[in-house]
């Protein structure tokens, strides 16, 4: 056979391109959801843990500079405040809002307080849901550790 007809046998028709295509469509439309779940999942899941992060850097704070610090849970603002208790002056503030978390009020109130000693003014509990209905809980106990459950 000449060479310009052995180069036009080589390759896929266009029928077998379109079937190809068509099966990684179906795949991608079963696997879709599967995969926004587990996004939703995986960025509420950071949330959480840097919620958790950013009391326990409240708590080592108020140790490294021997005073008191507030954590402010603003539930409309969405957003977490670290503020000097005795002075004026925010040092941090942490924004969840984009994060598809929802943090319910802590359960002494919106305001947590750490001493100079490391110690929580009072022991409470932090629940955060995601939008796929999962619960994590903090708790923060009087000697100011902070736990996740």
């Amino acid at each position: 056979m000449p060479r310009e007809l052995q180069r036009q046998e080589q390759g896929w028709s266009l029928t077998e391109l379109l079937v190809v295509l068509a099966v990684i469509g179906i795949m991608s439309l079963l696997a879709g959801p599967g995969y926004q779940t587990l996004t939703t999942r995986g960025q509420a899941r950071s949330a959480t843990i840097e919620i958790a992060s950013e009391l326990r850097f409240a708590r080592q704070l108020a140790m490294a500079r021997r005073e008191r610090l507030r954590v402010i849970f603003d539930r409309e603002g969405r957003t977490i405040t670290l503020r000097r208790a005795d002075v004026e002056g925010i040092l941090h503030v942490y924004r969840y809002a984009d994060k598809g978390v929802v943090v319910e009020e802590p359960t002494a109130g919106p305001e947590l307080t750490f001493y100079p000693s490391g110690r929580s003014a009072t022991p409470t509990t932090i629940r955060v849901r995601d939008s796929q209905g999962g619960e994590t809980t903090f708790t923060v106990n009087i000697t100011g550790r902070v736990s996740i459950s």
